[in-house]
C-alpha cells in the first residue's frame, strides 16, 4: 500500500513540475484565480440576468480542464449539439456584473450544461494564438468574419439559450476540433 502511495506522489509531483507553470498561466489569463479569491473573501459578484428566469452563462474554465472527446454531431432537434452555434447571455470576464448576448459554438455537454466557445467578429483576434478564424456564417446577420476563442470554455445552461443560430460547416468545426486536440488535450 505504501509503495502505491509513493508512486502516486511521484507521479503528481512530476505532473506539477511539468504542467504547473502552464496551468498557472491559463488560470491567470482566464481570471479564475481572481474569481476564486472573490469567493473566499465574500466579494464575488454574479452577472445580472438579462431577463427574469433566464439563466446566464457566467462560469468558465480553462479549456484543458474541460477536455473530453469532441465530435461534430449537429441535429436541429431543439437540443443544442456539438457543431451548432447558439446565442446566450455571456458575462464579461473582467466584469462579471456585465455581459452581452453572443454566439457560442457548442463543443460538448456536461449533463444539462453545454460546453461552448464564444465567437467574436472583432478582427483584433486575427493571428491571436488563443483564437481561430472560422470565416462568416449565418450566426452573424451581417455575415462578418468571425473568430472562436479556444482558451476559455463556457458553461452554458441549456435553458439559457435564446436561440439556435446556425450549424457550423463540418470542415470549419474540424479546424476548431484539431486545435482543441493539439493544444488542450481534447480527444
Amino acid at each position: 500500500m505504501a509503495s502505491t502511495w509513493s508512486s502516486i506522489g511521484k507521479t503528481l509531483a512530476k505532473l506539477a513540475r511539468d504542467k504547473g507553470p502552464q496551468l498557472l498561466q491559463q488560470l491567470q489569463k482566464s481570471g479564475a484565480l481572481d474569481r476564486a479569491a472573490g469567493v473566499l473573501t465574500g466579494s464575488a459578484t454574479t452577472a445580472p440576468k438579462p431577463s427574469p428566469g433566464r439563466p446566464v452563462t457566467a462560469n468558465s474554465a480553462p479549456t484543458a480542464h474541460r477536455a473530453r472527446k469532441v465530435q461534430y454531431s449537429p441535429d436541429l432537434d431543439g437540443r443544442a449539439d456539438p457543431g451548432e452555434i447558439v446565442w446566450t447571455w455571456v458575462a464579461y470576464e473582467e466584469d462579471p456584473a456585465q455581459g452581452k448576448d453572443r454566439p457560442v459554438l457548442v463543443v460538448g455537454r456536461d449533463g444539462a450544461t453545454l460546453l461552448g466557445l464564444m465567437l467574436s467578429s472583432q478582427s483584433k483576434h486575427d493571428g491571436d494564438r488563443d483564437w481561430v478564424a472560422v470565416g462568416s456564417g449565418s450566426w452573424d446577420s451581417e455575415r462578418r468574419p468571425s473568430w472562436v476563442r479556444l482558451d476559455r470554455v463556457l458553461d452554458v445552461p441549456e435553458e439559457g439559450i435564446r436561440r439556435e443560430g446556425a450549424v457550423m460547416e463540418r470542415t470549419t468545426f474540424e479546424l476548431v476540433a484539431r486545435r482543441l486536440r493539439a493544444d488542450f488535450s481534447w480527444q
